[in-house]
C-alpha cells in the first residue's frame, strides 16, 4: 500500500487572504475599462453603441458563468473551477492587451466576465476550510472586494489614462490574475465536499439563454428604447424560458440549480434581499461619479476628472473593506439576520439624507461612505445567511444564484439610471447633462430599495433555518467532511423523488440535510464515520426516523418508506345510507384537476394525499345527486366526509353540523374527522 504523504495545511489567514485577492483582482477587470468608455468610440474609430458591448459582453458573460461555473464546483472541486475561472479572464485580459479590433475586444471582455463566477466559489471554499468562528470574517471580506476593487480601479485607470497606453489595464489584470493561478494551485486545499450525477447542460443552456435575453434588454434598452420590438423581445423570451425552464429542472436528477431548494422559503428571502440589495448598492457608484464629474455649471457637479474622481471614491471602497471586521463580529454576536436589517436600514435612510444634502464635496463623500458601512453589513450577511439555509453540498450553486441576482439588481438600477437621467436632461454649455432632479429621483429608488432589503429581512429575524452554523455543521469545518450518499425508495422499489433527509447527532444537533432528486438520490456531509440518527420526510408519505452508521466508505442502505399516505372519506346520501360507485373528484382552489376515483360498496373512497393546500372535492352521484365541498390539507392524512343531498342552509340552521364542517376545515382543532397522530392511513 502506498502512503500519500499528508499536505500541511493552509492557515486561515493565508486562504482569507488569496482568495480575497482573487475577488479584487477579478473586480478590477470589470471597473479598470469604465472611464474609458468615453474615450473608447474615438480609439477604437467605432460608434459609442459598439463601444458599449464592451461592458455588455462581460455583464452577459459574468450572468451565464455563475450558476454553471457554481454547479462544477460543488461536482467537481471547488478549487479546481477556481483555477478555471480565473484562467479564463487571464486568457481574456492577454487577448485584450495584444487586440485593436473590436471583435476581439469585446471576445476579450466577455472572457474577463467568467471571472465574476469564482466569488461564490471562493465564499465555498470559506464555509469548507475555515474554523466556524472565522467564516463570517472570510465571508465579509470576500463581499468587500467587489468594492473595493472598484475603489481601487477608478484612480488606478486615471494613472493609466494619463501615463500609459490604455491596454495596460489587460496587462496589468493579466500578469496579476497568472500569479493568483499559482498561488491558488500552491496554496488552497481542495474541498472533499461534492455532489455526484451528471452536469445538467441542457438547463445551462436554457438558463444562460434566458439570462442572455433579460440582461441584454436591461443594458442596450436604453439605446435601443424600452418600447422597441427588441427589447420588448428579449425580455419576453427570456421570461418564456425561465417558465420552461423551472418544470425542466424539477425533472432533472441533478439539476443546474436546485429549485426545491432555491424555493424554501429561508432561501427566497435571502435571495429576494439580494436583488434589492445590488439595486440599492450600485446607485451609491452610479450616482456619486456623476456628482462628482458633471461641470460646476450644472450646479450640482463638483469638476473633477477621472483620476480625482476615483481618489474620492477611494474612502468608499475603505470604508467597505474596514467594515468587513465589523460586519463579521455584528454576524457573530447579533446573527447576520439583524446585521442585514441593520444594515438595510442604513443604506435606506442614508439615501434619504442624500437626497437633501448633496450640495458640496464634503456631503457628497460622507454620503456615499456611509451607504458603504451599510452595505458592508448586507453583503455580509447575505451569503451566511444563504449557507446556513442549505446543504453543505448546495454551498457553490446556492451562492452562485444569489451572486447573479444581485447582479440582476446591479443592473436593473443601471438601467433605470440611464432611463432617468436620458429623459431628464438640461443643456450646459451646448451639451445636454442629467439634471439634479433626475439624480435625487435615483437616489429615491435606492432609498425604497435598501428599505425593501429590511422589510425582506424582518421575517429573518425569528427562522430556525438562520441557526448558528456551529449546530448545523458538527465540527470546526467541513474541509474533511464525511460525504454520504444514499437513496430514499417506496416499498415498491419506486425511487421517491424530492424526500428531504436531515441528518442529526444522537443528542438531536442538526448536522446537514440533502433533497433526493428524481433518482430518489441524496448527498450530506457528516464530520466523522459515525451513528447519526437520520430523518426521512416526503411530501404523501408518514415520515420515518432511524439510527444509521454513516460512513462515507460505506454505502448507505436504501431508506424505505412504507406509509403512503392518503385522502380519504365516506359519502353517503341524505338518509345516511352509503353511496355506492359515485364519481368524487378532486380539484385545486385553482381549477386543475388533481384525482379521480369512485366510491366502493361502503362508499368509502381513497386517493394519494396531495400536497398540502386547499381543494375542492367534487361528487357526483345517482340520480344526478351532487355535492361539493372545500378541503384544507395539512401534513397528516385525514378523512373528508360529505353527505349529499344536503343543503348549505341545513348546515347553517344546525351548529353541531356546522361546527363540524367548519372543524373538518381547521386541522389545528381535535374532532373526529381528523385522523389522530399515528393512526394508520
Amino acid at each position: 500500500m502506498v502512503v500519500e504523504p499528508v499536505r500541511p495545511r493552509t492557515s486561515p489567514a493565508l486562504i482569507v487572504a488569496m482568495l480575497s485577492c482573487c475577488g479584487i483582482v477579478v473586480s478590477l477587470q470589470q471597473t479598470l475599462l469604465l472611464p474609458l468608455l468615453a474615450d473608447l468610440p474615438r480609439l477604437l474609430d467605432t460608434s459609442a453603441d459598439s463601444a458599449s458591448w464592451l461592458v455588455t459582453a462581460t455583464l452577459l458573460s459574468g450572468a451565464v458563468a455563475t450558476p454553471t461555473i457554481s454547479r462544477l464546483a460543488d461536482m467537481y472541486g471547488k478549487r479546481r473551477m477556481m483555477v478555471v475561472a480565473l484562467g479564463v479572464a487571464v486568457v481574456g485580459s492577454l487577448l485584450g492587451a495584444v487586440s485593436q479590433a473590436l471583435p476581439l475586444l469585446i471576445a476579450a471582455r466577455a472572457l474577463q466576465g467568467v471571472g465574476v463566477a469564482l466569488i461564490p466559489v471562493a465564499i465555498a471554499i470559506m464555509r469548507d476550510e475555515l474554523p466556524r468562528d472565522r467564516v463570517p470574517l472570510g465571508v465579509a471580506l470576500m463581499s468587500a472586494t467587489l468594492a473595493i476593487g472598484a475603489g481601487v480601479g477608478l484612480p488606478l485607470s486615471g494613472l493609466i489614462v494619463e501615463h500609459m497606453d490604455w491596454h495596460a489595464s489587460f496587462w496589468l489584470t493579466g500578469i496579476v490574475g497568472i500569479v493568483l493561478i499559482a498561488g491558488t494551485l500552491g496554496l488552497l486545499p481542495e474541498s472533499p465536499v461534492r455532489t455526484s450525477g451528471a452536469f445538467d447542460l441542457r438547463g445551462a443552456l436554457v438558463l444562460s439563454v434566458a439570462l442572455s435575453a433579460i440582461l441584454l434588454a436591461l443594458s442596450k434598452g436604453g439605446q435601443w428604447g424600452w418600447a422597441a420590438p427588441r427589447t420588448v423581445g428579449c425580455v419576453a423570451g427570456g421570461i418564456a424560458l425561465l417558465a420552461v425552464w423551472i418544470p425542466l429542472e424539477l425533472r432533472t436528477p441533478r439539476p443546474l440549480v436546485d429549485v426545491r431548494v432555491a424555493a424554501r422559503r429561508a432561501v427566497v428571502l435571502v435571495n429576494v434581499a439580494s436583488v434589492f440589495a445590488g439595486f440599492s448598492m450600485f446607485a451609491n457608484m452610479l450616482v456619486t461619479t456623476q456628482l462628482l464629474q458633471m461641470p460646476e455649471e450644472t450646479g450640482y457637479g463638483q469638476g473633477l476628472d477621472v483620476l480625482h474622481t476615483g481618489l474620492w471614491m477611494v474612502p468608499n471602497a475603505a470604508a467597505f473593506g474596514l467594515m468587513a471586521p465589523a460586519s463579521a463580529w455584528l454576524i457573530r454576536r447579533f446573527g447576520p439576520q439583524v446585521t442585514l436589517v441593520a444594515g438595510a436600514l442604513m443604506m435606506g435612510t442614508t439615501y434619504l439624507w442624500r437626497v437633501f444634502y448633496n450640495a458640496d464635496l464634503a456631503q457628497i463623500v460622507t454620503g456615499s461612505v456611509v451607504v458603504g458601512i451599510g452595505t458592508a453589513m448586507v453583503y455580509g450577511a447575505l451569503p451566511t445567511l444563504i449557507m446556513r439555509a442549505v446543504p453543505v453540498t448546495e454551498t457553490a450553486s446556492a451562492n452562485g444564484l444569489n451572486v447573479l441576482l444581485r447582479s440582476l439588481g446591479t443592473s436593473t438600477i443601471s438601467a433605470a439610471t440611464a432611463a432617468i437621467t436620458t429623459a431628464s436632461v438640461a443643456s450646459v454649455g451646448g451639451r445636454e447633462l442629467p439634471t439634479l432632479d433626475a439624480l435625487e429621483l435615483v437616489f429615491w429608488l435606492a432609498a425604497g430599495a435598501g428599505l425593501a432589503t429590511a422589510a425582506v429581512g424582518v421575517p429573518m429575524l425569528g427562522m430556525a433555518e438562520y441557526a448558528e452554523e456551529a449546530d448545523r455543521s458538527g465540527a470546526e469545518n467541513t474541509s474533511r467532511a464525511q460525504i454520504v450518499r444514499g437513496q430514499v425508495l417506496s416499498l415498491k422499489g419506486h425511487p421517491i423523488r424530492h424526500a428531504v433527509v436531515t441528518v442529526l447527532t444522537p443528542d438531536g444537533k442538526a448536522v446537514d440535510w440533502g433533497q433526493a432528486d428524481a433518482e430518489g438520490r441524496f448527498t450530506a456531509a457528516v464530520p466523522q464515520p459515525a451513528d447519526y440518527l437520520v430523518v426521512t420526510a416526503a411530501d404523501g408519505w408518514r415520515p420515518r426516523s432511524r439510527m444509521m452508521a454513516l460512513d462515507s466508505a460505506a454505502p448507505i442502505p436504501p431508506i424505505v418508506l412504507h406509509e403512503r399516505l392518503t385522502l380519504r372519506g365516506t359519502i353517503r346520501s341524505a338518509d345516511s345510507r352509503p353511496v355506492v360507485d359515485a364519481l368524487v373528484v378532486i380539484t385545486r382552489g385553482t381549477g386543475e384537476l388533481v384525482a379521480t376515483v369512485r366510491t366502493d360498496h361502503e362508499g368509502r373512497y381513497e386517493v394519494p394525499r396531495p400536497a398540502n393546500g386547499r381543494y375542492v372535492l367534487t361528487v357526483a352521484g345517482p340520480q344526478e345527486a351532487l355535492g361539493a365541498r372545500t378541503l384544507t390539507v395539512w401534513e397528516e392524512a385525514r378523512d373528508f366526509d360529505l353527505v349529499l343531498g344536503t343543503p348549505l342552509a341545513d348546515l347553517t340552521d344546525r351548529p353541531d353540523r356546522a361546527d363540524r364542517a367548519d372543524r373538518a376545515d381547521r386541522p389545528d382543532l381535535p374532532d373526529r374527522d381528523r385522523s389522530g397522530v399515528g393512526e394508520p392511513t
